[in-house]
């Protein structure tokens, strides 16, 4: 694992699924072989309580539950980012202290979604956790969820910050990328939030992806990023072509439906969904059973 001083990993860091019993609770059993899994085929990092952990479904007590349970398999042996974001400034510094306490490397806090924010809303949004916390934070841009886009200034003003480390870039939109990129360096790295763009975002200095396809595509993902970084941006981009049409895929319904669907169609038996997540329409389900034959998944 290349980490810098501020002790972010490049390469892969799995967006993990939260798998469920039958009864609807957190699966710790699962949860740890989920952990060894990554290790065993070469994730550099795991991201507990991400959108695709079905965090904004889970208690506090249950992210509680997550959290150590990750952090106790994991002993040390992979970086683990802990989703920490809220639209409550004060309850993301709260939880932010919370699982810096409990041992987490790194801090993922998201820009405040419904009640929005103007750009010094969000600049002190985030230096408040950054402020309070001595350990990583990694900013997440993502507008489609959150409805509103960090201005390219602000990222640049929080990039100086000592704990701030990184942006999980989601937006979608690579001329923002191109905006932000003057930023990077080895105290502020770049990670796309879009699996479908890992090999275009390392082009503009990414160090690499927090992806939801390495939950079934681990050891893929890893490579993707790595054979850039040696120099081989054909096999890099070999991959990410093979892997697209899985990539849209997992994403034509909202994450996580499709990613936990495979995921048990491959037999992780990771359980259900929580409401308001429900099934996938039949027609999606098949489109992505068959995207999963194309690369061998299924």
């Amino acid at each position: 694992m290349n980490m810098n001083k501020k002790n972010l990993p490049d390469g892969s860091i799995v967006a993990l699924v939260t798998p469920f019993r039958e009864d609807g609770t957190v699966n710790e059993e699962k949860l740890r072989e989920l952990v060894e899994y990554h290790i065993e085929n070469k994730t550099d990092g795991i991201l507990v309580l991400g959108t695709t952990g079905e965090t904004s479904t889970m208690t506090h007590e249950e992210d509680d539950i997550a959290v150590k349970t990750v952090l106790d398999a994991a002993d040390g042996r992979i970086f683990v980012l802990v989703g920490t974001g809220s639209n409550n400034t004060a309850v993301q510094k709260q939880k932010s202290l919370d699982y810096e306490a409990m041992g987490a490397d790194g801090l993922l806090i998201i820009s405040p979604y419904y009640n929005k924010a103007n750009p010094q809303g969000l600049y002190h949004h985030f230096m408040e956790t950054a402020e309070a916390v001595n350990i990583p934070v990694v900013i997440y841009n993502i507008p489609g969820r959150t409805g509103v886009n960090i201005p390219a200034n602000v990222v640049g003003e929080l990039s100086k910050h000592p704990n701030i480390a990184g942006i999980k870039e989601a937006s979608g939109n690579i001329s923002y990328a191109v905006d932000i990129a003057p930023f990077l360096n080895e105290n502020f790295k770049m990670y796309s939030g879009n699996d479908d763009m890992i090999v275009p975002m390392l082009s503009l200095g990414s160090s690499g992806v927090i992806s939801v396809l390495a939950n079934i595509a681990p050891k893929e993902t890893h490579d993707m990023v790595e054979l850039f970084m040696k120099g081989d941006t054909k096999g890099s981009l070999d991959l990410q072509l093979k892997y697209l049409d899985l990539i849209h895929s997992l994403f034509c319904e909202v994450n996580p439906i499709p990613i936990k669907t495979a995921m048990n169609d491959m037999g992780f038996n990771m359980g259900g969904l929580r409401l308001p997540l429900y099934e996938m329409d039949p027609k999606n389900h098949d489109r992505l059973k068959e995207s999963l034959k194309k690369v061998g998944l299924l």
